[in-house]
C-alpha cells in the first residue's frame, strides 16, 4: 500500500497530471490570502512546494499585497478593475518578472519543440516597471493564470520582447492601488465592450498592440519598454536593428553608386551599406568566459570605436535576419555545423559577407578538414604569407586539424595564407572567397584568439614560446581582419572632461542660477543616482571627473571649445523655451545621465540640452551599443509635454517629430534643399535609401498628468566613418551641381534641430498628425516599399503611410490596411512586421 501510495505521488509530482495539479491548486485557493509562485530558485522553508519540475517550482505562500503604483507606469484600464471593490473571484492580478537573455547565462528562450505560450495571449497588462528584472503587473482569469504557470514550468512561456521569463508571483491589489489604475481610465478610448483581444500597447515587453483603441504607450521595439532608463545617448549606425529598405536591384544600384562616389574622390567605407557588426557564433556553448575572450582578442585588434560585438546564439542563427545585419562572422566552435547553420552561413557569405573562423568545423568550396590528433593541444611554429609578400614565423596552439584540398569545389580559388612549419607542410590558414558579390572567408585551424594564458598551455616551454610570438599574433590577426575589410587602426579611450553650463540668454543663465541656490547642499552637490554633478564656479577647482560625479562649470567666460560654438549655438536657437540651458562636455558616459537630477524640478522655461563631443557608454535600444565618434552631432533634449493633449495621448509621435526635425535642420537652409537627407519609420535619418546617418530614441515618464520626456538625437555632422555624414552629401553634392555650399557644424544643427522641434510640436498640439504628416511624408523613403508580416516567408504587404499613433500601414492585397509594428527580435526594423490583434 505504501509502495503504490508513493508511485501515485511520485505520477502526480511529475507525469502528466502536473498541469491538472496546478488548476486545482489555483482554483481551490486563488479566494484565500495566500499567493501563488512560479519561479526558477529554491523555495524558502515557509513556502510550500506543490509541483517541481526540472530546475523550476511551484508553490504557495503568504499573500503579497500591492499598494502603491506610483513607480509603475500604468497602461491601461481592465473591465475588471474598479476602484470601489477589489478583482472579482474569478480574476487574479500578478506580477511577471523577465530578465535579458544574457542575464544569469540564460541564453535560451523557449523550447521550440513544444508549443509556445505567448505571455500576453493570456492576460491584460495593467503597468510596468522598467529595469533588470523587467516587471509587468497583468490581471488574468483563474484558468489562464494557470496556462501561463505551466507554461513557465514547461519552458514554452514567451515574453513578447524576447526577454527571459524569471518568476511569476500572484498579488492582491489594494484599494489604493485600484483607484490609481481607475484614474488612467480616460486614457483609454473603449472602442467596444468586448475586452477579450486586449493586450499590450507598443511592443516592448508588453506584446503586440492593443487595437485601435489602446495606443498610448506605442513605441518601436524596447524603446517603450524601457522608457525609464534608456536613450539614445549617441549615434553612429544603427548597432544591431536597423538596416536601409534597399529596392530588389539593390546589388547594381549600390555598384553604380560605388563607381560613381570612388570616381569623384568621395571617402567612403562599407558602401554595401552593411552594419558595423560583427557576431561571434560558437554553437551551443553559452560560456560568457568563451565569447568575453573570443570579443577581447578582437577589440584589441580592430578599431573598437568603429564596430559593435554581439553573440550569435545557435537558437537565432535561424531565426534572427542577422544575414544583412552584420559585416563579420566569427565562427569559434570545434563543434559540427547543423546543416542548417551551414546553409544560413553560406547564404550570408553570398550576400557579401564576411566569415572568420577560429579553429572551427566550418568549411566549403575546395578545402575539407583532416584530423592529426598529434597537433592537438600543442605549440607548432606556424609561417604565415602577408600581403607584401613577405612571410612571418611564429608559434601557436594548433586545434588538431589541418586542411586539405577537397575532392570537389574549386580548388584554384583556394589562397593558403600559412602553413605549418613541419615536414607535411600543412594548411592552417586559407583564404576563401565565395560567390560574386564580395563574400569571403579566412579560415584558421591555429588559435589565433588564444595567448599563452590559455588552460591548453601545459608546458613552461609552450608558454615562453607563446609570449615570444605574441605581438606576432597580433600583426598577423590585425592583417587577416584588414583583409576581411575592417579597420585596425585603435583609437584611444578619451579621458572624461568637466561639464561646462552655458546658455544662449543671459537672463535665463543667472536665473538658472538663483534656482540652484535652493537646490544644491552647501558644496554646491546635486545628487543623483545616475551621476551627481557638483556645481563650481570657475575650471581652477580641483574636483576630480568620475563618471558618478562630474563638475559643472558655472562660469560663462571661461568657456572655449574648437568643437562647439556657443555663438553659433544661440545664433541658430531660436525657441520659447527649448534648449535653453546647456549642459556642454567635451567627453562623457552618456548624455541622458546628465539630465537625470535636474529634469524633474526645474521650471520649464529653462528647456534642458546636454551635448557632447565624445561619449564612452553609449547605449541603444534594447540594449545595443551605440557608438560615439568625433564628429557626430550627439545631445539630449528634455521637454514636458501635457497628457491631455493632442501630443500627451500619442507620445510615439516624438521620435516622429524629431526624426523630421533633424531632416528639415538641414533641408530648410536656402541651398541645401535638395540634400538628400531623409526619414526611415520609426526614427531613423538617412542618406537617401541607403545608409543610415542618425536616429532618434525617447525616454518618457509620466509623473501626474505632465510627460517628461528625455529625447536622444544624435546623427553624423562631420564623420565619413564608418558610414557617411551630412558634409559628405554636401560636398557630393556640391560636386554634382557645381554649388559651394559650405560644411555644416554641429552646434548650427543642434540648434536648428531644437528650433524646429518646438515648432513642429505647436503645430502637433494645434492640428494633430495631419498638420505634421505632409511634411513626414515629403522626406520619408517608405512609399511603395514592400515588407514582409509575421516572418521573412510571410505575405508580402506594401507600406501606405502611418496612423494616428503612430503605427506602421500596410496594404496587403484582399485585406486592405492594417496597421503593424516590429516583432521586438528583428535586427531590422522593418522586417518580420505584426499585425496587432484588435
Amino acid at each position: 500500500m505504501l509502495i503504490t501510495l508513493c508511485y501515485l505521488y511520485l505520477w502526480a509530482r511529475w507525469g502528466p497530471r502536473s498541469a491538472a495539479l496546478v488548476r486545482s491548486t489555483v482554483r481551490r485557493l486563488h479566494r484565500s490570502r495566500c499567493s501563488f509562485t512560479f519561479c526558477a530558485r529554491q523555495p524558502q522553508p515557509e513556502e510550500r512546494v506543490c509541483l517541481r519540475i526540472g530546475g523550476k517550482v511551484f508553490y504557495t505562500g503568504e499573500a503579497q499585497f500591492l499598494d502603491d503604483l506610483n513607480r509603475w507606469s500604468v497602461l491601461l484600464v481592465s473591465p475588471f478593475i474598479h476602484p470601489e471593490k477589489l478583482l472579482p473571484a474569478e480574476h487574479i492580478a500578478f506580477v511577471t518578472e523577465s530578465v535579458s537573455a544574457q542575464t544569469e547565462n540564460l541564453q535560451k528562450g523557449p523550447d521550440s519543440s513544444k508549443e509556445i505560450v505567448k505571455w500576453s495571449d493570456f492576460c491584460s497588462p495593467l503597468a510596468y516597471k522598467p529595469g533588470e528584472p523587467f516587471k509587468l503587473i497583468a490581471e488574468a482569469s483563474v484558468d489562464n493564470f494557470s496556462s501561463l504557470g505551466i507554461a513557465f514550468l514547461e519552458d514554452r512561456l514567451q515574453m513578447d520582447n524576447g526577454m527571459v521569463p524569471h518568476r511569476i508571483v500572484s498579488v492582491h491589489l489594494e484599494e489604493s492601488a485600484l483607484k490609481q489604475l481607475a484614474q488612467e481610465a480616460p486614457l483609454v478610448k473603449e472602442k467596444s465592450s468586448d475586452m477579450d483581444g486586449v493586450t499590450p500597447a507598443g511592443k516592448s515587453g508588453l506584446g503586440r498592440g492593443v487595437g485601435e483603441h489602446h495606443h498610448l504607450h506605442l513605441s518601436s521595439c524596447h524603446e517603450c519598454l524601457q522608457l525609464e532608463n534608456s536613450t539614445i545617448e549617441s549615434v553612429k549606425f544603427a548597432s544591431a536593428e536597423n538596416i536601409p529598405e534597399l529596392p530588389d536591384d539593390c546589388s547594381s544600384r549600390t555598384e553604380e553608386k560605388e563607381d560613381e562616389l570612388l570616381e569623384k574622390g568621395m571617402k567612403r567605407i562599407n558602401l554595401t551599406a552593411k552594419p558595423p557588426n560583427i557576431l561571434i557564433y560558437l554553437g551551443s556553448e553559452a560560456a560568457k568566459e568563451r565569447f568575453e575572450q573570443v570579443k577581447s582578442v578582437l577589440r584589441e585588434c580592430i578599431d573598437a570605436e568603429s564596430y559593435t560585438i554581439y553573440q550569435l546564439h545557435q537558437e537565432r542563427v535561424l531565426r534572427d535576419p542577422w544575414i544583412d545585419n552584420s559585416l563579420l562572422l566569427v565562427i569559434a566552435t570545434e563543434e559540427p555545423i547543423p546543416e542548417g547553420s551551414h546553409k544560413q552561413f553560406m547564404k550570408f557569405l553570398s550576400r557579401g559577407g564576411k566569415i572568420l573562423g577560429f579553429s572551427s568545423s566550418f568549411t566549403f568550396g575546395g578545402v575539407q578538414i583532416k584530423h592529426k590528433n598529434k597537433l592537438r593541444k600543442a605549440v607548432h611554429e606556424l609561417v604565415v604569407s602577408k600581403k607584401d609578400s613577405t612571410e612571418v614565423k611564429l608559434n601557436l596552439l594548433v586545434s588538431g586539424c589541418v586542411f586539405e584540398e577537397g575532392m570537389k569545389g574549386d580548388a584554384t580559388r583556394v589562397k593558403v595564407l600559412s602553413r605549418l612549419n613541419n615536414a607535411d607542410k600543412d594548411m592552417v590558414i586559407v583564404h576563401l572567397p565565395h560567390g560574386s558579390s564580395g563574400g569571403e572567408a579566412i579560415l584558421s585551424q591555429a588559435h589565433l584568439e588564444l595567448d599563452s594564458n590559455s588552460l591548453d598551455v601545459q608546458t613552461e616551454e609552450d608558454f615562453n614560446l607563446l609570449k615570444l610570438s605574441n605581438s606576432k599574433r597580433y600583426e598577423v590577426l590585425k592583417e587577416i581582419l584588414t583583409c576581411l575589410g575592417l579597420s585596425c587602426e585603435r583609437s584611444e579611450i578619451p579621458v572624461l572632461t568637466p561639464i561646462y553650463l552655458l546658455s544662449p540668454d543671459e537672463e535665463i543663465h543667472l536665473a538658472f542660477l538663483k534656482w540652484l541656490e535652493g537646490n544644491v547642499d552647501a558644496e554646491g552637490l546635486r545628487a543623483s543616482s545616475k551621476v551627481s554633478l557638483k556645481f563650481v564656479s570657475s575650471c581652477e577647482s580641483k574636483v576630480e571627473v568620475t563618471p558618478s560625479l562630474m563638475p559643472v562649470i558655472t562660469e560663462m567666460g571661461s568657456f572655449s571649445s574648437e568643437h562647439f560654438s556657443l555663438k553659433s549655438y544661440q545664433q541658430h536657437l531660436q525657441t520659447k523655451k527649448l534648449g535653453k540651458i546647456l549642459l556642454f562636455t567635451e567627453v562623457t558616459t552618456t548624455t541622458m545621465s546628465l539630465l537625470d537630477g535636474l529634469m524633474f524640478e526645474l521650471p520649464e522655461e529653462m528647456g534642458l540640452i546636454a551635448v557632447a563631443v565624445q561619449q564612452t557608454q553609449g547605449k541603444g535600444r534594447g540594449g545595443n551599443v551605440w557608438l560615439s565618434p568625433m564628429g557626430c552631432a550627439m545631445s539630449t533634449l528634455h521637454i514636458s509635454i501635457p497628457l491631455h493633449s493632442n501630443l500627451g495621448q500619442r507620445i510615439p509621435f516624438i521620435q516622429h517629430l524629431v526624426s523630421l526635425a533633424v531632416v528639415e535642420a538641414v533641408r530648410s537652409i536656402p541651398g541645401y534643399e535638395d540634400i538628400e537627407l531623409r526619414v526611415k519609420w520609426p526614427n531613423d535619418i538617412y542618406y537617401s535609401d541607403l545608409m543610415k546617418l542618425g536616429g532618434v530614441l525617447v525616454n518618457s515618464t509620466l509623473i501626474e498628468t505632465t510627460f517628461h520626456i528625455l529625447i536622444g538625437f544624435g546623427f553624423n555632422v562631420n564623420n565619413s566613418n564608418p558610414t557617411i555624414c551630412i558634409n559628405d552629401l554636401i560636398a557630393k553634392f556640391n560636386r554634382e551641381e557645381g554649388t559651394e555650399l559650405k560644411p555644416l557644424s554641429a552646434d548650427c544643427l543642434i540648434a536648428r534641430t531644437v528650433t524646429v522641434l518646438e515648432r513642429l510640436i505647436e503645430i502637433f498640439q494645434e492640428k494633430g498628425p495631419n498638420g505634421v504628416l505632409p511634411q513626414y511624408y515629403k522626406y520619408w523613403v517608405h512609399s511603395g516599399k514592400q515588407v514582409r508580416l509575421q516572418h521573412e516567408e510571410g505575405s508580402v504587404a506594401w507600406i501606405v503611410g502611418i496612423d494616428d499613433y503612430g503605427y506602421l500601414q500596410v496594404h496587403e492585397e484582399g485585406k486592405g490596411v492594417e496597421s503593424v509594428h516590429p516583432d521586438g527580435n528583428s535586427f531590422d526594423m522593418l522586417r518580420n512586421l505584426i499585425i496587432p490583434k484588435h
